[in-house]
């Protein structure tokens, strides 16, 4: 244990921002970093408590107290290699991870958790500053081929692991550059992608093979514009049969890319965009080759984004840069508290109000809004009509009723859909390969991560639903732990 009494002496300090006026004309991250000395002194804070909450939350399981402990001491090989042990891409995590473990943090019960998140992310950049992370190929090949479908950040964690314990893997990706929703859904300011780019070269050294542009049967799974191929290299199209065939296993990390819409009248009009298809265009423009299709631009435009989660909060921040006169989130849920509710007392995840620092650099949130339909003016988008809404419990669920004469209209050039995704897409490869699908229109798996064609697995967002980063690449991790008991 690093400093016993550590918790008592030392306060919580974050890492913070960049000020709002830099930040704001650039496409740089964010956050910035702490010296390595009041890095120490926050992983000092761990309590070494006799049960670690902030183990069991985390979906990989990452052993925190142990690698606090090292830090403290200043040994950061020491916690770069019991992080790594569990954790594939702390590099990952610990940017765009909503820290499961902080809330569960023994701290945390009642003061401020350790900055276990950042903690993370100081451990493995430093090792990287070091020099200690190196490609490690296999010693030998075990001559199974597994190939993975899809490289966001399931497939890329089941290929780290299955490379490692000896399969020759080879991972499929329908877009330009590996990193699925990594690359194309969360913006540069959260996530530079110099650092998704730093780890797949090292994958590459140890033996992955990456073969971009190659689409398995036809259908829409990459990051498109709506409905089409948009931002798709023309790359190589490969028979999923034949492909079936040339391998001992395929797994389909393809995650559950079917946006959530909104059926209200004058939703044809044009200027209403799909979240997704807004942030994927703008990281195309920053980070590839010119493909023919410009950012969806929000410059001198209102914009009204509808949802209020991560990917909305990306659509404001995106929306900042680009210059946009005036931004609006709506959320049809009510808003939430600012501390813990009885409902979810610790270590359990709290739903509590989240200010991002998106937020920050301007913008309205109203809560408990209902969008009702979409107003043209000279054939475009000119207001969205809204009403506020009522929640109330009845019959052990939540029911939502309008406000009768609350209708009022918020002025808008620009709507952005960030009401998240319902499944997998299902036309082209899923069909192809004749999988069944679960009731919530997911890959359906069989005990594990068997679907039901035998040779084709599952793991990530297309068996789960849509969820974390952190959630994939543990699903991803075990898949590969399946795969090796069945064919190792």
């Amino acid at each position: 244990m690093g400093d016993p009494k550590g918790f008592l002496k030392i306060k919580r300090q974050v890492s913070g921002y960049r000020p709002v006026e830099e930040r704001i004309n650039d496409y740089s991250e964010v956050e910035t970093s702490l010296s390595d000395g009041d890095r120490r002194a926050q992983a000092a804070r761990c309590m070494d408590c006799g049960v670690p909450f902030c183990h069991w939350a985390c979906p990989l399981g990452n052993v925190m107290p142990e690698w606090q402990d090292r830090i403290y001491r200043n040994d950061w090989a020491g916690a770069w290699a019991i992080l790594e042990h569990t954790n594939p891409f702390p590099e990952f995590t610990g940017r765009v991870c909503p820290a499961l473990c902080e809330a569960s943090c023994v701290l945390g019960a009642n003061d401020d958790p350790v900055t276990i998140r950042q903690n993370e992310l100081a451990a493995i950049e430093k090792a990287f500053e070091l020099g200690i992370v190196m490609p490690r190929p296999p010693k030998t090949r075990n001559g199974k081929k597994v190939a993975v479908i899809g490289a966001g950040p399931a497939g890329l964690s089941a290929a780290y692991f299955l490379n490692r314990a000896g399969f020759t893997t080879t991972v499929y990706e329908a877009d330009q550059k590996p990193g699925g929703y990594l690359r194309y859904g969360i913006p540069d300011f959260k996530l530079d992608k110099n650092f998704i780019d730093r780890r797949i070269k090292l994958m590459d050294a140890e033996g992955v093979i990456f073969k971009t542009g190659s689409r398995i049967g036809g259908g829409r799974y990459g990051f498109g514009a709506e409905g089409a191929d948009g931002g798709l290299s023309a790359g190589e199209i490969i028979n999923a049969k034949e492909l079936e065939a040339s391998f001992d296993l395929v797994l389909l990390t393809i995650g559950a890319r079917e946006p959530r819409s909104l059926q209200v009248p004058g939703r044809e009009n044009p200027g209403i965009v799909q979240a997704l298809d807004y942030l994927s265009l703008q990281n195309r423009f920053l980070g590839e080759e010119r493909t023919g299709l410009e950012p969806i631009t929000a410059y001198g435009k209102r914009v009204v984004v509808i949802g209020g989660g991560d990917t909305g909060s990306d659509c404001v921040g995106t929306a900042n840069r680009q210059g946009a006169s005036s931004i609006t989130q709506i959320e049809v849920m009510p808003k939430p508290p600012e501390h813990r509710s009885e409902s979810a007392p610790w270590p359990l995840w709290p739903t509590v109000l989240k200010t991002s620092s998106s937020h920050l650099e301007g913008s309205q949130r109203l809560w408990s809004i209902n969008t009702k339909s979409f107003s043209p003016k000279d054939g475009k988008l000119n207001a969205v009509q809204v009403c506020r809404v009522d929640w109330a419990m009845k019959d052990g669920r939540w029911n939502m009723t309008e406000i009768p004469g609350t209708d009022f209209e918020i002025g808008a050039d620009l709507a952005l859909l960030a009401m998240g995704f319902t499944h997998v897409v299902q036309e082209g490869l899923v069909k192809d390969l004749g999988l069944e699908l679960d009731e919530r229109g997911n890959i359906r798996t069989r005990g594990s991560f068997h679907t039901s064609n035998p040779k084709v697995w599952a793991a990530g967002d297309s068996r789960n639903g849509a969820s974390l980063v952190v959630r994939a690449i543990a699903d991803g991790k075990a898949a590969a732990e399946a795969i090796l008991a069945k064919l190792g």
